[in-house]
């Protein structure tokens, strides 16, 4: 019986088609039938044979069509993906079987997911995947977890990564640096830590990405590990790991380390140049990213755009204008690709070195025009002081269309608190509002210093108030801005209020104490003190010059020379302030001595500080010495008085009498003198009783402040001394009709760290009775000692009695009986005055001190009077 062979060495074959296990493994023609060579005996099992063929043929047809199908929508897959039609490629995956696809379609359409970031078709690929069973790990886990990432999905691209067995590095590289970018760094170091454990060999970018993580918390000692580390395993001399190095180091400020990788890098590219370029300008050097940058020219290592553009970064913090117009013409001449980013740092370095003339051409010329264009010119403006200019810039960069972002904003209400915009101010506040940007703590902030610039402290708490998180700028920015604006029982409420909710720092302290000075508030002050010594403040300098000036105003002027003396470097604020506290107190000799010594220390005055010098010279009636510094200051120091230097000399030559050289003086000034000059010269006819000269002054002075009472109160006082009693009743007439209101006479005095205050006329205090026996008393032995009441500082026509009790119930007299009543006795008596002390409080301030055997401190609006043994520091200079 013939058998059918199935392994025949006759048969005919050909390459075998994709079968099922079950099959018999043979060899198939052509025609998918079985045969071997004819016999004589084949004819007799022809029709089996024919039926034989005829099966085969149909089961091998049905195998060749399937197997077509498969190779084709894998094909079509992959065609669709090449093409970027991913609807298309997504739907064939979701629509076919187990059997129908292959890994490489799989990995396609992942890829195109991940390059459009659809991570809704992402995650139904997915789906298809784990539905088919089909191997997660190798290739196709590797495309998963890269779609997953690419697709933000940070947390289903950690499941895929932890399932896989899979040791390839740039899938560890992958997963540390996303999470670097989302700024989980302590993630991205634990994928490190697991990943040695794993025995996984690091690369360049592994090390680049987790020099990133250590860098941004701060963690020195495990860089500094990692940096051994990858030396010993050969990356030392590797750009990429050494650019990465000097980030790190540079970020922490180890400046020293991150210079000494660049020098050992044996084959620096011009990335490691402007890395290091770049680091230096990042870290304040501007000079040492010039620096390097010159060693680069002269290694004739080839500058690119991002070595200008880093350059020009340089020349902008340091005020390089010479390099930044080179680098400027260098870049136009050599045709470097110069883009928007290259017209704005151009353009930022002109603003910030100050030729604003070359930065408008710059401006002017640029064909597009970013935010970033339109804001650094606004800030070069604003810098320049010219904050109309930046003002009606920002106006015009409205009408362009083009949005202000958080930088322009604050630079446009910087200009706006410079020239006291207020308007301004509040149109772009509605702006911020309409446009979310209040949200911004660094907008909210500079809002705040706007308003507090522009005395609107109602405005500045409104914005503080309805902060959701405040920093240490935002308290820092409110206690200042009371401060400043003459508001220091708010300031220090708000410094106690932030001590309960965030811990103060230099500046607050620096801050809070001009309230402390302004109230004379020593025992607070004193209090801050101690907070300063505990917490290390006083090596700031703001702190101590702020300290200095406090014991100054609070009347403690020995403390206040002895902190002087260790501040271990002095600036010119710290020598203006000593020299202003000595003339304030009436020390003009001493005011003259210590501004020698800091012109032979090598400082040179600046306008203010030659204010101080003339105002003490004033106070101490030196008109000699006050010539010679007003001379000088034009002279030797080519500074233009203004008018505050013109006041202290109008100031001194009317104290001293020279009432006809101060009204000379001041016609032929070349300034227009405003009602501070005239109303020195005003209180100089006061001290001299020159009533004639004193009313044309005080029409000069009516005209300029119209409504300032104080004026017609000095008046008031020259005619009552001179005893015209009906030019002092036209007078409170005519205030009368104009509806002004004197400014009642306050004084105040702390005791145990409370201040009592005590208003003239007032006789509501608990110990009012006390206080108005004793001053009877006082009164009563200074007449049997010969002293006479100054009457007419009653400012009223009355019999001598009335008057004498008027005088009585002067605030800063009651303030100082109330200061003998609670005091130990021989302590000192301080006391503070809203307004100048009178004549008659004066004098009997100074028989105070001789019969009750203490010293009076008395600190008015214009200056200390140190009362002691009767006699009095200012020695009738006030």
């Amino acid at each position: 019986m013939l058998m059918l062979a199935t392994t025949s060495p006759n048969l005919l074959s050909v390459s075998p088609l994709p079968h099922n296990d079950n099959e018999t493994k043979s060899s198939r023609p052509s025609n998918g039938c079985f045969f071997s060579k004819p016999s004589s005996r084949t004819s007799l099992f022809s029709s089996n044979l024919d039926h034989s063929c005829a099966k085969f043929r149909i089961s091998a047809s049905v195998a060749i069509s399937t197997n077509s199908e498969v190779i084709d929508k894998n094909a079509k897959i992959s065609k669709y993906c090449e093409m970027g039609n991913l609807k298309n490629a997504v739907e064939l995956v979701c629509g076919s079987q187990k059997s129908e696809l292959d890994l490489e379609g799989y990995c396609s359409v992942l890829e195109l997911c991940a390059g459009l970031k659809s991570l809704q078709d992402g995650k139904r690929v997915h789906s298809v995947i784990c539905n088919n069973g089909a191997e997660v790990d190798g290739p196709l886990g590797a495309k998963l977890v890269f779609m997953f990432v690419k697709c933000g999905d940070l947390r289903e691209a950690r499941r895929v990564f932890d399932k896989l067995s899979n040791g390839k590095v740039f899938l560890w590289n992958l997963m540390i640096n996303e999470y670097a970018k989302v700024r989980n760094f302590r993630e991205g170091i634990h994928l490190f830590r697991k990943m040695q454990e794993l025995g996984i060999q690091a690369n360049s970018y592994t090390f680049s990405c987790i020099l990133k993580c250590f860098s941004s918390l701060g963690y020195v000692r495990e860089g500094e590990w990692v940096h051994g580390y990858l030396y010993k395993l050969g990356f030392g001399s590797d750009n990429t790991v050494g650019n990465s190095l000097m980030a790190f180091y540079f970020k922490n400020r180890i400046i020293e380390s991150a210079r000494k990788v660049f020098d050992e890098l044996s084959d620096r590219d011009v990335i490691s140049w402007n890395s290091m370029i770049s680091a230096y300008v990042a870290n304040g050097l501007a000079e040492k990213g010039v620096e390097i940058f010159r060693q680069m020219l002269s290694l004739g290592v080839d500058v690119d755009l991002a070595t200008v553009i880093n350059v020009l970064m340089a020349c902008s913090d340091g005020g390089n204008l010479s390099l930044g117009r080179a680098l400027h013409s260098y870049a136009i001449k050599t045709c470097l690709d110069m883009d928007i980013m290259f017209y704005n740092n151009v353009l930022d370095m002109y603003s910030k070195c100050g030729d604003l003339s070359s930065a408008t051409q710059v401006f002017g010329k640029m064909g597009q025009r970013s935010v970033v264009s339109w804001t650094s010119m606004i800030a070069g403006y604003v810098r320049e002081g010219l904050s109309d200019e930046a003002i009606e810039l920002f106006s015009e960069m409205e009408r362009n269309d083009v949005s202000p972002d958080v930088y322009t904003i604050t630079s446009i209400l910087h200009a706006c608190a410079c020239n006291g915009s207020l308007k301004k101010g509040r149109d772009i506040h509605k702006y911020i509002r309409e446009h979310g940007m209040d949200s911004s703590l660094f907008v909210c902030n500079t809002l705040m210093d706007m308003y507090a610039k522009c005395g609107s402290m109602e405005d500045a708490h409104s914005v503080f108030s309805s902060m959701p998180v405040k920093d240490i700028v935002s308290w820092n920015t409110m206690i200042g801005g009371y401060s400043k604006n003459c508001l220091p029982n708010e300031a220090l409420k708000l410094f106690s209020e932030m001590q309960q909710k965030s811990k103060p720092d230099g500046m607050t302290i620096a801050s809070v104490l001009p309230a402390c000075a302004s109230l004379a508030a020593l025992n607070r002050g004193q209090e801050i003190h101690g907070h300063i010594l505990r917490n290390g403040y006083f090596s700031d300098r703001y702190v101590a010059n702020a300290l200095v000036d406090m014991y100054v105003k609070c009347g403690v002027l020995v403390l206040a020379r002895l902190l002087f003396d260790i501040i271990p470097i002095k600036d010119l604020i710290s020598w203006t302030v000593i020299v202003a506290g000595y003339g304030m107190h009436g020390f003009g000799s001493e005011a003259i001595t210590a501004f020698n010594e800091m012109r032979k220390s090598g400082i040179k005055p600046d306008s203010i500080s030659f204010i101080s010098i003339l105002y003490a010279c004033s106070h101490s009636g030196l008109l000699d010495e006050a010539w010679r510094f007003f001379d000088s200051m034009r002279n030797d120091y080519s500074i233009v008085p203004k008018l505050e230097h013109y006041a202290c000399m109008v100031d001194l030559l009317a104290r001293t009498g020279n009432l006809t050289k101060a009204y000379k003086f001041i016609n032929k000034m070349p300034i227009e003198p405003d009602a501070t000059i005239w109303g020195s010269l005003l209180c100089g006819c006061r001290i001299h009783h020159d009533v004639k000269l004193a009313e044309k002054v005080a029409e000069r002075v009516f005209e300029l402040e119209p409504e300032n009472t104080g004026y017609y109160v000095l008046l008031a006082n020259i005619y009552a001394e001179a005893e015209k009693w009906e030019e002092v009743k036209k007078l409170r007439e005519r205030i009368g009709r104009q509806g002004l209101k004197k400014n009642p006479g306050c004084s105040w005095i702390e005791i145990k760290g409370k201040v009592q205050i005590f208003v003239a006329g007032n006789s509501s205090h608990p110990q009012a009775t006390k206080i108005e026996s004793l001053l009877k008393r006082l009164r009563l032995k200074m007449k049997e000692e010969g002293y006479s009441p100054k009457m007419q500082y009653a400012l009223i026509n009355a019999d001598e009695m009335e008057k004498e009790v008027a005088l009585c119930g002067h605030s800063e007299k009651l303030a100082i009986a109330f200061g003998i009543l609670n005091l130990p006795p021989g302590k000192t008596i301080r006391v503070t005055k809203n307004l100048r002390v009178c004549s008659d409080c004066h004098e009997m301030a100074k028989f105070i001190s001789k019969t009750s055997r203490r010293e009076i401190v008395l600190r008015d609006s214009n200056r200390f009077h140190h009362m002691k043994d009767g006699i009095c520091s200012c020695r009738g200079f006030w």
